[in-house]
């Protein structure tokens, strides 16, 4: 049987994890089949003069347009998109990050630091910044608070008429921030941007303001301090999953209605531009670094208590009037977060997890995990390693 010849349309020219982590995963899929790739960045026109006879690809992984989607219907190429911001997304097989599981995850990590001030800037005419802040506004209001939210052109750094706009843009949104406040940007440039103009006005990162952004670009995230926290979107498991809708697109498995597909977020990246908890209260301030520091250790609430020399009713009153939980829940969230990354970025076994990151034994971690999130650690780990039908 002859290799199957399967088109590459991603934009590769850009250097991100959106394009070339895609990319690479699609790439391990397909030499896992041993499928023929070929980077073809103009396959729309490529498909131009194709007919039945003269197919020149088996299928198509793209960033899908408007003129491919109608030309491979047209030859019946089977076709999957990985845009999110596609205009023929919805009439497409996909596969994408997901955006709004990002937005929740932005917004609790600023949330279990102790922010109760939120602001927000995006894209315009970005689907997937679109999905993610209106996440991220949604789990700030649940809490109880509210997010200043503006957007900025999505080139802003294309042109100088756009790098000026976002320039206003940023004065005028910051003016009347009240610190200390968490900050939400969606791209990691845009957020260098916004640390710069924060520290001309005198305002200490993260300190005053705490900064989350993007989907975990290294370049943009390590240099120059203050690093920036992250999240990584799993792009490159985006691209394997497109291979594999795909290779059962092409095996004749279509479905009835367009399938799209969502890859729930690797995990947080915690960086400089975050650490700190934003209480006004010292001993509270002081309980939560304690925890943070020692939460892997077998600690219990009146040992977060003697740390700071505190009773511990006093500081459980403390903690309900500034964070509106218990000391006990606190050290339970900071575990299951610990827990979290560990079974999503290692296959570790949940025995050595479970004592590592301080339930102790697996079936301690087992019940609160059954608690907490309705779910085992074992679903946590294969839904979040694999994908989710949607």
């Amino acid at each position: 049987m002859p290799k199957r010849r399967v088109a590459i349309m991603l934009e590769l020219d850009w250097p991100y994890k959106r394009h070339s982590g895609i990319f690479a995963g699609s790439q391990r899929y397909a030499q896992e089949q041993g499928w023929e790739s070929i980077i073809d960045e103009y396959a729309d026109d490529t498909l131009i003069n194709g007919h039945a006879q003269t197919i020149p690809y088996d299928g198509i992984i793209a960033r899908a347009t408007r003129k491919l989607a109608l030309r491979a219907a047209r030859l019946k190429v089977p076709l999957v998109n990985v845009w999110y911001s596609s205009p023929v997304r919805k009439s497409l097989p996909g596969v994408f990050p997901d955006y709004a599981a990002i937005g929740r995850m932005r917004a609790e990590h600023l949330l279990s630091r102790g922010f109760r001030r939120f602001a927000a800037m995006t894209a315009e005419n970005d689907r997937s910044h679109a999905t993610e802040v209106a996440a991220f506004i949604s789990t700030v209001e649940e809490a109880g608070f509210s997010c200043s939210a503006v957007q900025v052109p999505l080139d802003a750094l294309g042109s100088l008429k756009h790098w000026r706009k976002m320039l206003r843009t940023i004065i005028a949104w910051t003016k009347y921030w009240r610190l200390p406040i968490g900050v939400y940007v969606a791209n990691e440039s845009h957020a260098r941007v916004v640390v710069q103009m924060c520290r001309n006005r005198g305002w200490r990162v993260p300190e005053d303001v705490a900064v989350i952004a993007g989907w975990n670009e290294l370049t943009f995230c390590d240099h120059p301090r203050p690093t920036l926290t992250s999240i990584e979107a799993g792009f490159e498991r985006v691209g394997y999953e497109a291979a594999r809708l795909l290779h059962g697109l092409m095996d004749g498995k279509e479905p009835k209605e367009p399938k799209h597909i969502l890859i729930p977020p690797q995990g947080l990246i915690v960086r400089e531009s975050t650490d700190f908890f934003a209480v006004d209260h010292p001993l509270v301030r002081a309980a939560l670094e304690f925890i943070a520091a020692n939460s892997h250790r077998p600690i219990v609430t009146a040992d977060v208590a003697r740390a700071v020399a505190c009773g511990v009713r006093t500081l459980e009153r403390r903690f309900r009037e500034y964070l509106n939980r218990p000391i006990a829940a606190e050290i339970r969230r900071v575990r299951i977060e610990r827990a979290k990354r560990e079974l999503v970025q290692t296959d570790r076994r949940l025995s050595d997890i479970a004592r590592d990151v301080g339930f102790g034994v697996e079936q301690r971690m087992y019940q609160v995990f059954r608690r907490e999130l309705r779910i085992t650690p074992m679903q946590y780990r294969r839904e979040r390693k694999e994908s989710g039908g949607v």
